[in-house]
């Protein structure tokens, strides 16, 4: 007989952003859990408000499935001894198995005797199972926990009720004082509490007393009612998915309803109307057909529509106080210049162990004075961003963004422009921040994305000195990110970056311009570039490369960004060739004998008259071909290293390199290690499987 079960936990209200995952963590842990006690079911239906996380598991089996095998232990010759008697090696076997050597049998595996018992084990009624749950429902784990009362256990909220419903049983378990019943609740004003009949009375059972517990169905019903509301007005909402998903956490029972402001807020920066309504207030906003915002909001209640003009007005007055607010600061901050607003960075902390926040824009500035000429940045493009590099912190002390975090940059850029500043240097100071996620938006102009580079780098590079380098999860900088958007600033721009030795310059063109910290920041380089390397790889693994070639390109000796993807492309492109096996083995058999050269190698000159054999000279020659196409691109590279693979087969069977003689000897590891060198600004193709 086919079963329905139903978990519930109810809880004090959740944070809205921990119940999605929440509800998807206790389904994939109660799925493994029956997996592992190999209980079989149709389906599991996951419901979730923020009172409550449930699951509905219909189809479920009467009991566990039985266990039937045949279990191999020690050879005969080891079970017993020489007069027959069991051996403490049979005996301890059959005991882990729960038996007795009376149950052993002998079978041949082979052409060897081994013992073997027959084991069943008859499968426990899944209702003793489900008792299980209540580990797995204490086992589970959130961003941030809290303790109650005088428990020391730790949950995302305090656990209020718990329902186990085995059709109409109660599953008995406990969690601290709480007890499993078949009593859930209903909305915390409209409804009351229920007592279930059986488990699948539960959706319908919890809709009779306002809440709709299925997450699905209830933010449907969300979105339905917001573009309803647009089509009743003629607007145009945009119903995003994230501030959908969240307001969809915050309600059981919802109602949206329009709302207004007055127009004289208009004048303020739509992008502080925005942030207002929609960061602060999870109001959805509205604009006309032309697409011009309006003075008009959207909001969703958590209940029914009584009294519903008193919410509006509630709704309305807490947002105007907020955007009289938002209009104080936009007057009051339009009183102050650029240059009083830089001059207070001077006593505004970037970090107590690394320097003011005016004194991290010097450095920004010597940084960006060396993209500009590395990147052959024109007059224009220079001009701004030097500018640009010169104020771009300074909307982090003025009111409006004390009051509103989220605008930094943006209102940069509104004051800038209001000020007179050229727009170039208004948008690079606002793009300076992106991408603000991993997968956010870039900057599209030439200046912002190099003030975004150089302030992620003179971030990275100072935290890292001053030794704060992210470990584990822990990274209260982002640093992370930072790394995840210069590689993804490089590869967008397609721009040649080399960390290594831009680094180097970046700190001596701060030595120059006497803006250096007291850090020690050239001693930080090589784990610069392995930072940037580990984003890389994570990026790589995310776009599915294939494992080997990953550990190639980042192995090789190449620190430049952009490289190191058109590396990944041409492997990848290349893999499959014919002679991709023969060349990457070639050049990995250079590669191994050049590690084998003295240290001072380089410092080798190739002397024709030592040469041997002819297969010399066209290795050679070949060499001075690769050399001279390594400049051209990763590409030409690559083609040189494979026109000149037969020359290295012809080379390896006719040249001993390890020879006794030391002068011979050198000369050809020389050669080899001027071809490796070349090979490796590839990757280390001694990394790559090749079949």
């Amino acid at each position: 007989m086919a079963h329905t079960f139903l978990l519930e936990i109810g809880l004090e209200e959740m944070p809205a952003h921990v119940v999605t995952p929440a509800v998807r963590q206790l389904q994939k842990r109660v799925a493994d859990y029956l997996k592992d006690e190999r209980v079989s079911y149709d389906a599991i239906q996951p419901f979730s408000t923020p009172r409550r996380l449930a699951l509905e598991i219909t189809g479920l089996a009467d009991k566990q499935d039985d266990i039937s095998e045949s279990v191999k232990g020690p050879a005969k010759k080891i079970a017993q001894d020489a007069d027959g008697n069991w051996t403490k090696p049979a005996i301890g076997f059959t005991k882990g198995q729960g038996l007795t050597p009376d149950d052993i049998v002998f079978k041949e595996f082979k052409g060897t005797e081994y013992v073997y018992v027959d084991k069943f084990i008859a499968g426990q009624p899944v209702a003793e199972v489900l008792t299980g749950l209540r580990d797995i429902v204490m086992a589970m784990t959130f961003p941030t926990m809290m303790k109650w009362g005088t428990h020391h256990f730790e949950y995302i909220r305090p656990i209020r009720w718990l329902v186990a419903l085995l059709d109409q049983d109660v599953i008995p378990f406990s969690i601290l004082d709480v007890t499993t019943d078949r009593v859930t609740q209903g909305h915390r004003f409209l409804g009351q509490a229920i007592s279930l009949k059986t488990a699948a009375d539960y959706e319908s059972a919890l809709h009779d007393e306002y809440v709709i517990a299925d997450a699905a169905k209830r933010k449907a019903l969300i979105a339905e009612q917001i573009k309803q509301l647009a089509t009743d007005h003629n607007w145009t909402v945009d119903i995003d998915a994230g501030l959908l998903e969240e307001v969809n956490n915050l309600v059981e029972w919802p109602t949206a309803f329009a709302g207004s402001f007055d127009q004289k807020y208009l004048t303020i920066p739509e992008e502080v109307l925005i942030t207002s309504m929609w960061d602060h207030q999870r109001f959805f906003y509205a604009r006309d057909q032309a697409g011009k915002l309006l003075p008009n909001f959207i909001s969703v209640r958590n209940g029914t529509d009584h009294d519903l003009q008193n919410v509006i007005a509630g709704n309305e007055k807490v947002l105007a106080a907020r955007l009289e607010d938002a209009m104080f600061f936009y007057k009051e901050d339009q009183n102050k210049t650029i240059a009083d607003d830089v001059e207070r960075l001077k006593s505004v902390s970037f970090h107590d162990k690394i320097s003011t926040m005016a004194e991290k824009m010097q450095r920004v500035e010597a940084i960006v004075t060396v993209l500009a000429d590395r990147l052959n940045l024109d007059a224009t493009q220079t001009k701004a961003v030097v500018r640009a590099s010169q104020i771009y912190k300074f909307d982090l002390v003025t009111g409006m963004v004390g009051e509103f975090a989220e605008l930094q940059g943006v209102m940069g850029e509104k004051y800038a422009l209001l000020q007179g500043e050229d727009p170039a240097v208004a948008q690079a100071i606002r793009e300076h921040y992106e991408p603000i996620s991993a997968d956010g938006a870039l900057p599209t102009s030439v200046p912002g994305a190099v003030l975004a580079l150089a302030d992620k780098f003179d971030s990275i590079l100072t935290f890292f000195a001053a030794g704060m380098i992210p470990s584990g999860s822990n990274d209260p900088y982002a640093l992370r990110r930072q790394a995840t958007g210069i590689v993804r600033i490089a590869t967008d721009q397609k721009w040649s970056l080399p960390v290594n030795e831009l680094a180097t310059a970046f700190i001596a063109a701060e030595q120059a311009a006497n803006v250096a910290p007291e850090l020690d920041q050239a001693g930080q380089i090589d784990a610069l570039v392995d930072f940037l390397k580990d984003r890389v790889r994570k990026i790589f693994r995310g776009a599915k490369v294939r494992h080997d070639i990953i550990d190639a390109v980042l192995g090789g000796t190449s620190s430049d960004i952009t490289e190191l993807f058109t590396a990944a492309d041409i492997l990848t492109a290349h893999a499959a060739d014919e002679n991709f096996k023969a060349v990457i083995e070639s050049l990995t058999r250079v590669i191994r004998l050049a590690q084998k050269a003295p240290k001072d190698i380089a410092n080798v000159t190739i002397d024709a008259d030592k040469f041997e054999n002819d297969s010399e000279s066209q290795l050679h020659q070949g060499v001075d071909a690769v050399a001279a196409a390594a400049p051209k691109g990763l590409a030409t590279l690559y083609a040189a290293l494979v026109a000149v693979q037969p020359a290295i087969a012809a080379y390896f069977d006719a040249t001993m390199v390890m020879v006794d003689d030391e002068a011979v000897r050198n000369n050809r590891l020389a050669e080899l290690s001027r071809l490796a060198n070349l090979a490796l600004q590839l990757g280390d193709l001694d990394q790559l499987v090749v079949k």
